[in-house]
């Protein structure tokens, strides 16, 4: 069936990314997996490309493009090359929505062009340890100073994907105690600089897959945050969050369906080439079996995802189309990345192999984001359940 969601812009985006990614991250990209990280000066590649700016408007150096579709494309061509462009995800995906829904002229015009260049890296921080996904429970305090210039900032986040390179951190933290009606009440978003002294970076973390994007701890000491770097109104950041969900999801989505699609390539290319028992492993009846099942479940999830994607650019994507989308797509990306990893044998198991990683990859996206338990809830209660 042919394909209809993106249009001509979108298929020549495709061959530019797909051409970039060929010279500019397959060569090194194995270097970035073993120092845990993309180099700083990847990022300004990624703004000279112009990949930072596609959803900026013109007047602040960007490109202007609504359609969430072009980082679609860049999801899918780095999944099917293996690789991916570091934490850069976050800057765009995370922390642009809410510098252009809730920054100030002043602010997106102190902000947006070094963001479109690369030179100023955003991450944001939500994540408190020991809260989890109970954001109504974070700890973190911005306190405002007796003169009223800036807030005193005090508290811990953990699990801040970009972490380590950011240059600005979105700092989810309370400047008012939640009330007895209502827990989410009293929580800010202020735009930290992170060369703010009291600010500090301590592990990066550890972890299973995404082994290119930094990820670490952050802390707060006393960090002066001046009032002008307060992102919307005062108290009214929990209901910020919740606005930027459902494209966030839809995000997830893309990245599982694409890695689902690049995990039926990796193993049809490696079936072909592979012998055993003097035959093909391709050759039979459970190889096309097993990669035939896969193919119909990568097709159904391409068709939710592409459903999605009209739905979002039309901005009639529900919380709960986001949600279902999500569950969707990474329970299908589980289990056929599994199957084509078994299809590999044991060279499956080996990190040299790109199926490897992306086994290892894949497994977060039924965690971050709301867990595959919180999206059932979310579809429940939109079921009226």
């Amino acid at each position: 069936m042919r394909r209809t969601v993106y249009n001509e812009d979108h298929e020549a985006f495709r061959e530019t990314i797909r051409a970039f990614v060929e010279a500019e991250v397959v060569p090194v990209h194995d270097e970035w997996l073993a120092a845990g990280q993309a180099p700083r000066d990847f990022y300004y590649k990624l703004g000279e490309l112009g990949i930072f700016g596609i959803e900026v408007p013109e007047e602040y150096g960007g490109a202007g493009e609504e359609s969430f579709k072009f980082q679609a494309v860049i999801s899918e061509e780095c999944a099917r090359a293996g690789v991916s462009f570091g934490g850069s995800g976050v800057h765009v995906a995370l922390c642009l929505p809410y510098l252009k829904a809730y920054a100030t002229d002043e602010q997106k015009k102190r902000w947006l062009p070094d963001f479109v260049s690369g030179r100023t890296m955003y991450a944001i921080a939500m994540t408190e340890p020991g809260t989890g996904s109970d954001l109504a429970g974070m700890k973190t305090t911005a306190r405002l100073s007796e003169d009223g210039s800036h807030y005193v900032l005090n508290g811990a986040k953990t699990f801040i994907t970009g972490g380590v390179h950011a240059d600005r951190v979105i700092v989810c933290a309370r400047t008012a105690p939640a009330t007895p009606e209502d827990r989410r009440f009293g929580i800010s978003l202020l735009v930290v600089d992170t060369k703010s002294e009291g600010y500090a970076v301590g592990r990066k973390l550890d972890k299973l897959g995404l082994r290119t994007s930094d990820t670490a701890e952050l802390s707060f000491t006393d960090v002066k945050v001046p009032v002008d770097d307060l992102l919307g109104e005062e108290n009214k950041g929990f209901s910020y969050l919740g606005q930027n969900l459902p494209q966030e999801r839809l995000g997830i989505a893309v990245g599982a369906y694409a890695q689902a699609a690049a995990a039926v390539r990796f193993a049809q290319l490696y079936v072909q080439d592979r012998t055993v028992f003097g035959k093909t492993v391709a050759s039979f009846q459970n190889t096309k079996f097993e990669l035939a099942a896969c193919k119909a479940e990568v097709d159904a999830a391409e068709a939710v995802v592409d459903r999605a994607l009209e739905a979002h650019d039309l901005g009639e994507l529900t919380a709960a189309e986001a949600a279902s989308a999500k569950l969707f797509t990474t329970e299908v990306a589980h289990r056929v990345i599994d199957k084509c990893l078994q299809l590999h044998g044991g060279y499956g198991y080996m990190n040299e192999y790109p199926i490897a990683r992306l086994y290892a990859d894949n497994r977060v996206n039924r965690i971050y984001g709301g867990t595959s338990e919180v999206m059932k809830m979310i579809i429940a209660k939109s079921m009226g359940l």
